[in-house]
């Protein structure tokens, strides 16, 4: 009888295992499909505007703005760089311009706020917010950093290192194939994630550890005025960041796991606060300190999120 009842119950695990895999495929598929449709086109557009200098004039036009918030004129490229492509294409800059380590790890920390616009935008308009009201936190909670950073931040000695002494080819065809390599991995990138962070999801569900982890986490998100539904979406966001982890979010919100009105309030905090891991790290391998690239947009996602529930209390009454 023993040996049947483990043979069953390993049969069965095998069998859940299997669902947790098959489940999520249609809902995977179909946010990779999402992904891609938007980031292929806009990173092409991007890749355009830069090459033909579109975005050195703009950067130029607004240079006086940041010489008045401390920082070098050049700064304006770096983040506007930063708004429409992603962290590499900023630390490329970075590197290339030779910034002193202060003012890059004020830069960085602005452009870990404002970065991929277009793609991340997009990802927290369809799990409930405005996009319109998204753009204006990210851009103002980016300047706020940066210009209080510039007040409190010591002095810091050297410059960020980097591999800016590679010459690139420069001709349009060459940065061209550059460009539709990086894509190209960047698509195959997107598909790996996507299906393994859904199965992932599918095994935490299935199994009860969702539960676990948002009790786990209940008194931190009750400090940063989350609420307990989000906490497996909050995990993803800030470890994987809000494109790959887009999939997880939207299908939890479609699925009633999370309702818009609690997505919302975490996209208030992700918008300012996600991938705390990947991205702090490839700025610390050009020499930024890694706590300030971190501690900063936490407290300040802290912050944006209880202004908001104020906002909501308000609009209660």
């Amino acid at each position: 009888m023993s040996v049947t009842t483990d043979k069953n119950k390993k049969q069965s695990l095998g069998k859940r295992l299997k669902q947790c895999v098959v489940k999520p495929m249609p809902a995977a598929f179909k946010t990779i499909k999402w992904l891609l449709k938007i980031t292929i086109p806009v990173s092409l557009l991007v890749f355009v505007l830069n090459y033909t200098g579109v975005l050195g004039y703009v950067s130029n036009f607004v240079a006086p703005f940041f010489e008045l918030m401390g920082l070098p004129g050049e700064s304006a490229f770096v983040l506007l760089t930063s708004v429409f492509t992603n962290i590499y294409s900023v630390i490329a800059v970075i590197t290339t311009l030779g910034m002193e380590t202060r003012d890059a790890t004020i830069l960085a920390v602005m452009c870990l706020i404002s970065h991929g616009f277009i793609i991340e935008t997009a990802v927290l308009k369809k799990t409930g917010s405005s996009a319109v009201r998204m753009l204006l936190v990210r851009i103002l909670s980016s300047l706020v950093a940066g210009y209080v950073l510039n007040l409190i931040m010591p002095s810091m000695a050297g410059f960020v290192s980097g591999s800016s002494s590679i010459v690139k080819d420069v001709t349009f065809l060459g940065q061209f194939t550059e460009w539709g390599i990086d894509i190209a991995l960047l698509s195959v990138k997107i598909t790996v994630l996507v299906v393994l962070l859904m199965i992932l999801q599918q095994i935490l569900v299935e199994f009860g550890i969702t539960k676990i982890l948002a009790k786990v986490l209940r008194p931190f998100l009750i400090i940063m005025g989350l609420p307990e539904g989000v906490s497996f979406s909050w995990i993803v966001a800030n470890t994987l960041g809000l494109a790959y982890g887009s999939a997880v979010m939207i299908d939890q919100v479609e699925n009633g796991h999370m309702t818009k009105y609690d997505a919302d309030k975490l996209n208030h905090h992700i918008a300012v606060s996600h991938s705390q891991l990947e991205d702090p790290l490839l700025f610390v391998a050009i020499g930024l300190p890694f706590w300030w690239l971190v501690i900063p947009r936490v407290v300040l996602a802290i912050i944006v999120v209880w202004i908001r529930n104020i906002e909501l209390l308000i609009k209660k009454r």
